[in-house]
C-alpha cells in the first residue's frame, strides 16, 4: 500500500503539476494579458483597414482571398474585444465586494468563482493568441505598415485640411443653368392640368440639387409646397403623413391658431385612406408643388396618385428618379413633361473642379503647371457632378506639387481599372472611403447604421461615435470638440452632406448621398461593421453581427437575436415591441454601449422595469421620443453610462438611484425634474432643461457643484432666486451655453441684473418676462448667438450690444421687445451675419444708421403688422444676399415693391 501512495505521489509531481502550475501562472498573467490585448487592437484594426484597401485593388480572384482573411481578422479582434469587456465587467463586479474577505470563509465560494473566471479568461487569451499567430504568419507581420495596396492614392496629407463654406452657394452649382430655367419654365407656366414633371438620369448627375435649386426658386409661386424624400424603402402612409406636416406646418405659418388643422397626435393616429383625405382636403382649390425626391418603385404614382387632386389650377409635381420606368408609369393618368439630365461637358466640369480643387484659391482658375493633368483626372470623371465634387475634395492642397498630383491620377486610373462593373461614381467613391485617415474610416462607416437618406441630428451623432470609442483625446480638446473636427473632415470631402442649420449658422443634421449609403452598406458588409436587419433573413445564420440597425418587423427580429458580439442596437420603427422582447435584451446584448430607441417602438410600458441586468458598459441610451413615464429603479447599474436623452419622452420623475451615475456627462431633457442631488454627478458637462422651481435653494446649490458644465437650461426659474442665479453662473468658468426660460405669465418677470463672470459663454437665450435687459450679457466679449423670446422689454437693448466684437447671430422674436423702433446703432454690430425678428406686435419702425451691419448676410422679418416700411438703411448693406419678409401688411409689401430693385438679394 505504501507503495502505491509512493507512485501516485510521484505521478502527481510528474503529471498533474505542471499543467496546474501552468494554469496558475496563465491566471496570475491575465491582467498583464488584457492590458496587451488592448495595445494590439489598435494595431490590428490598422492591418484590417490596409487589407481592405488592398483587397480594391486586387483582381477578383485575389481579391476574394484577401476579403477572407479581412473576415478573419475582423473576428479575431471581436474575439478580443469581448475578452477585454468579459474581464472588464468580471473586475468591477469584484471591486463591489470588500477585497479584504476574499480569504474568509464566508468568501470562499466567491473566490473560487474569481479564480474560475480568470481561468476561463486565460483559456480564452489563449485561443485568440493561437489564431492571432496563424494570421500574423500568413500575413508576415503584425505591422500595418507592412501592408502595403498595389493602387489607390497613397499618402495624400490633409493636416493642413481648411475650412469651407458647409453648404453650396449659387456660385458653386455648375452646369445647371439649361436645365434649371427649363424645369422653372414647366413649373411656373404651361396647362392649368396637374402635371409630373420629371428629371430621370443615373446616380451622380446632380438630380437632387438641381430639384431643390429649381424648387427653392418657385415655391412662392404656389399656396402650398413640400419636398419629400422617397428612397427605395418607403411607406405610403409615411409619405402621406410627412406631406400632411409639412401642409399643416404651412398652414399655421400663414394662419396662426387656425381651428381645422389636425393635430400631430391626430396625424400619427390615421391610416392610410384617412391621410389620403385629408392630404386632399388639403389641396382641394389651392395651387401646390410637391417635390418627390429619388422614387424607384413604379408602383409610385399608383398609390400616390389618389391623394394629389387635380383642380385644373396649375398644381405641379417634380419627381427625380433613375429609372425611365418610373416616368412611364406615370403616364397612364397624369400630364408628364421629362428632362433627362445629361453629364457636364468637360468645359463645365472643369469649372466644378476648379471650385472645388482650388477654393478662392487663384481666383478660381488652375495653375499653368496642373491645367493638363487637371483635364486627364476630370475626365475619369465623366461628366458626373458627384465624382468631380468627390475628386476635387482629394485635391484640395495648398502646395499643388505636380508630382503628386501625376502620381493621383496613376492611381486613380489603376483603381478605375479594377472593377468595370461598377459606375465611375461608385468606384470613385470607393477610392475616396480607401483614402481616408483611419482615425475617419469608422465615423464614416457609421452612417450606414442609419437607414437611407436619413437626416441624423450633429449632436447625436458626436455623442454616439464617443460612446463607440471612435474619437481619440487630444490634448486641450474635449473628445466633442475632436468629434466635431473628424466630422466638419467628412463634410470637407464631400463624402457627408449638410441637411440642415441652427438658426446660429452650425450645423444641425447631416446625412450620405444614397450612392455613397450603398458604398458603406458594402464596407459594412466586408468588415462586419454593421448589419441593417430585414425580416426575411435568419440572423441567428449572419455571423458574428458587431453593431445591429432594425428599422422594420423590431418585434419578430429583436426577439429573434440572440447575439453577445453586438455593441451597438439601434430600432428605427414605430412597430411597438412585445414587454417581453425588451426585457431579454440586458441578456441577449449583456455587452452592450449604445442603445437607441425611436419612433414608437416603445409605447404602452415602462421598459426594463425590472431591472437593467448586466448592461453595466452601456455608455450611451436613448429614450429619445418615446412614450416611457418612469426610469427604472435599477439604472444605477449602468455606472459607465455618459449620454442618457429623454428629450421628447414623458419621464415626469427621476429615480434616487440615477443620482448614482457619476460618469454621467451629458442628461438630454425637457423640464426634467430633479433633486439637490444632482450635485453628486460632477461629470456633467450638459444638462438641459431640467425645473428649477422645487426645492430652489437645494437645487441650486447642488449645481453649482458641477463646474465641468458647459451647457445649461434652467426652466421655471422662480424671480425671487436671482443670487441663487447669480452665484451659479459665476462658478460655472467653462460654461459654453446658457438657456434660461422663466414662468410665462405676464405679471411675472424676473430682475436679472447682477455681476457676472462667464469668460467662454458664446451662447444665451432668455425665455419669458424682463424687468430690464440683462447688463452683464452685454459684457459677454464670446458672444456669439443670443436669443430671446416673450421677454417683453420696453426699452431697445440694441444699443447695449453693438460693441460686442463676435455677435454673429441676434433673433428677438415673440413679443420679446414692445417697443416701437428698432435702431441699430452708426458703425454697431460689425459681425453681425443673421437678424431674425419676428412677432413684434407694436413695433413700427426699423433704423439701420450709417455703418451699422457691415457684414450682415440674412434679414428675416416675420409677423410684424405695424411696420409699414422697409428697414432704413436696408439697400445700404454691403453683404446681404437673403431677405425674407413673411407675414408683413400689404403696405409693407408695397413700398418693399416700389423699391425692390435698388437691393440685389435672393428675396422670399
Amino acid at each position: 500500500m505504501d507503495k502505491l501512495k509512493e507512485i501516485a505521489a510521484s505521478l502527481a509531481v510528474d503529471y498533474l503539476l505542471p499543467p496546474l502550475k501552468k494554469a496558475v501562472n496563465s491566471v496570475m498573467e491575465v491582467p498583464k494579458d488584457v492590458a496587451d490585448m488592448k495595445d494590439k487592437l489598435d494595431g490590428i484594426q490598422a492591418i484590417i483597414h490596409d487589407a481592405d484597401k488592398m483587397a480594391a485593388a486586387e483582381d477578383s480572384k485575389s481579391r476574394d482571398e484577401i476579403k477572407a482573411k479581412v473576415k478573419q481578422l475582423v473576428e479575431t479582434s471581436f474575439r478580443m474585444e469581448d475578452i477585454i469587456d468579459e474581464y472588464t465587467i468580471h473586475e468591477e463586479k469584484q471591486l463591489g465586494d470588500d477585497p479584504g474577505c476574499a480569504a474568509l470563509p464566508c468568501k470562499a465560494i466567491d473566490f473560487v468563482k474569481t479564480t474560475a473566471s480568470r481561468l476561463q479568461f486565460a483559456y480564452m487569451n489563449e485561443d485568440v493568441k493561437s489564431e492571432f499567430g496563424g494570421i500574423k504568419e500568413r500575413n508576415g507581420s503584425e505591422d500595418s505598415s507592412q501592408i502595403q495596396s498595389s493602387g489607390g492614392n497613397q499618402n495624400v496629407p490633409f493636416d493642413n485640411l481648411r475650412m469651407a463654406p458647409l453648404y453650396l452657394k449659387e456660385a458653386e452649382v455648375v452646369g445647371f443653368d439649361g436645365p434649371r430655367d427649363t424645369l422653372e419654365k414647366w413649373l411656373k407656366e404651361g396647362q392649368e392640368k396637374r402635371t409630373v414633371i420629371s428629371v430621370v438620369g443615373m446616380g451622380g448627375l446632380g438630380k437632387t440639387t438641381l430639384a431643390k435649386k429649381v424648387f427653392d426658386q418657385v415655391r412662392t409661386h404656389f399656396t402650398l409646397h413640400a419636398w419629400i424624400t422617397v428612397s427605395q424603402s418607403y411607406t405610403i402612409e409615411g409619405l402621406l403623413r410627412n406631406m400632411l406636416l409639412k401642409f399643416v406646418e404651412e398652414e399655421k405659418r400663414v394662419v396662426e391658431h387656425s381651428q381645422s388643422v389636425p393635430t400631430m397626435d391626430q396625424i400619427n393616429k390615421m391610416d392610410k385612406w384617412s391621410l389620403t383625405d385629408e392630404v386632399r382636403n388639403h389641396l382641394r382649390h389651392k395651387r401646390y408643388v410637391v417635390v418627390f425626391d429619388d422614387v424607384w418603385n413604379t408602383l409610385f404614382w399608383q398609390e400616390m396618385e389618389f391623394a394629389l387632386i387635380d383642380d385644373e389650377n396649375g398644381s405641379r409635381i417634380l419627381m427625380t428618379t433613375r429609372n425611365q420606368d418610373v416616368v412611364n408609369s406615370c403616364k397612364r393618368s397624369a400630364v408628364i413633361q421629362v428632362h433627362e439630365l445629361q453629364p457636364l461637358t468637360l468645359e463645365k466640369s472643369l469649372e466644378l473642379f476648379y471650385t472645388k480643387a482650388f477654393g478662392s484659391d487663384f481666383n478660381g482658375r488652375c495653375p499653368s503647371n496642373l491645367k493638363d493633368i487637371s483635364t486627364e483626372i476630370v475626365k475619369k470623371c465623366q461628366g458626373l457632378p458627384l465624382a468631380i465634387v468627390v475628386i476635387g475634395c482629394l485635391l484640395f492642397d495648398e502646395k499643388r506639387e505636380i508630382l503628386k498630383w501625376q502620381r493621383f491620377y496613376q492611381n486613380l486610373s489603376c483603381e478605375l481599372g479594377k472593377n468595370p462593373s461598377l459606375s465611375p461614381v461608385k468606384r470613385i467613391l470607393g477610392f475616396s472611403y480607401h483614402d481616408l485617415p483611419y482615425n475617419l474610416k469608422p465615423c464614416f462607416l457609421y452612417f450606414g447604421i442609419y437607414p437611407e437618406d436619413y437626416k441624423v441630428e450633429r449632436g447625436r451623432l458626436i455623442l454616439q461615435w464617443i460612446a463607440e470609442g471612435f474619437v481619440k483625446s487630444e490634448a486641450t480638446k474635449t473628445l466633442e470638440e475632436v468629434a466635431e473636427k473628424y466630422l466638419n473632415e467628412l463634410i470637407q470631402r464631400s463624402l457627408v452632406q449638410v441637411s440642415s442649420f441652427t438658426k446660429g449658422g452650425q450645423i444641425k443634421s447631416c446625412g450620405v448621398h444614397d450612392l455613397v449609403h450603398e458604398i458603406i452598406r458594402e464596407k459594412n458588409e466586408d468588415l462586419s461593421f454593421c448589419h441593417s436587419a430585414s425580416e426575411r433573413e435568419n440572423l441567428s445564420r449572419s455571423g458574428m453581427i458587431r453593431r445591429l440597425t432594425i428599422a422594420s418587423g423590431s418585434n419578430n427580429l429583436v426577439g429573434s437575436v440572440v447575439n453577445s458580439n453586438i455593441r451597438s442596437l439601434h430600432v428605427f420603427s414605430d412597430e411597438e415591441l412585445s414587454e417581453s422582447s425588451v426585457k431579454r435584451m440586458p441578456t441577449n446584448y449583456r455587452l452592450l454601449r449604445v442603445l437607441h430607441f425611436e419612433g414608437d417602438s416603445l409605447y404602452n410600458y415602462v421598459p426594463l422595469t425590472e431591472n437593467f441586468g448586466d448592461l453595466s458598459l452601456l455608455t450611451y441610451l436613448s429614450f429619445r421620443n418615446s412614450k416611457i413615464v418612469n426610469l427604472p429603479k435599477s439604472i444605477d447599474v449602468l455606472h459607465n453610462l455618459e449620454t442618457l436623452d429623454l428629450r421628447e419622452s414623458h419621464v415626469l420623475m427621476m429615480p434616487r438611484e440615477f443620482y448614482k451615475l457619476k460618469k454621467l456627462r451629458h442628461l438630454l431633457g425637457f423640464r426634467l425634474p430633479i433633486e439637490g442631488s444632482i450635485g453628486d454627478l460632477t461629470s456633467l458637462e450638459t444638462l438641459c432643461e431640467v425645473e428649477a422651481n422645487h426645492d430652489t435653494e437645494e437645487v441650486m446649490k447642488g449645481l453649482e457643484r458641477l463646474t465641468q458644465l458647459r451647457v445649461l437650461g434652467l426652466t421655471l426659474v422662480p424671480p425671487h432666486h436671482k443670487s441663487s442665479l447669480c452665484s451659479l453662473i459665476n462658478k460655472m468658468q467653462r460654461l459654453d451655453k446658457l438657456y434660461i426660460t422663466t414662468p410665462l405669465a405676464l405679471f411675472m418677470r424676473i430682475d436679472l441684473q447682477f455681476d457676472v463672470c462667464a469668460p467662454v459663454l458664446q451662447k444665451v437665450r432668455i425665455v419669458g418676462g424682463l424687468k430690464e435687459f440683462p447688463n452683464w450679457v452685454a459684457k459677454l466679449q464670446n458672444l456669439v448667438t443670443l436669443s430671446l423670446r416673450r421677454t417683453y422689454l420696453t426699452v431697445d437693448p440694441l444699443p447695449l450690444l453693438k460693441e460686442l466684437p463676435y455677435l454673429s447671430s441676434l433673433f428677438i422674436n415673440r413679443s420679446a421687445y414692445e417697443g416701437k423702433v428698432l435702431q441699430f446703432p452708426n458703425r454697431g454690430f460689425q459681425n453681425l451675419k443673421q437678424i431674425l425678428l419676428g412677432s413684434l406686435f407694436i413695433l413700427k419702425s426699423i433704423v439701420i444708421e450709417d455703418g451699422a451691419l457691415p457684414s450682415l448676410e440674412k434679414f428675416k422679418l416675420v409677423g410684424i403688422p405695424e411696420l409699414k416700411e422697409v428697414p432704413s438703411g436696408l439697400y445700404k448693406l454691403p453683404k446681404l444676399e437673403v431677405f425674407h419678409a413673411i407675414n408683413m401688411s400689404d403696405e409693407f409689401q408695397e413700398n418693399f415693391n416700389l423699391n425692390r430693385g435698388q437691393g440685389q438679394w435672393i428675396i422670399e
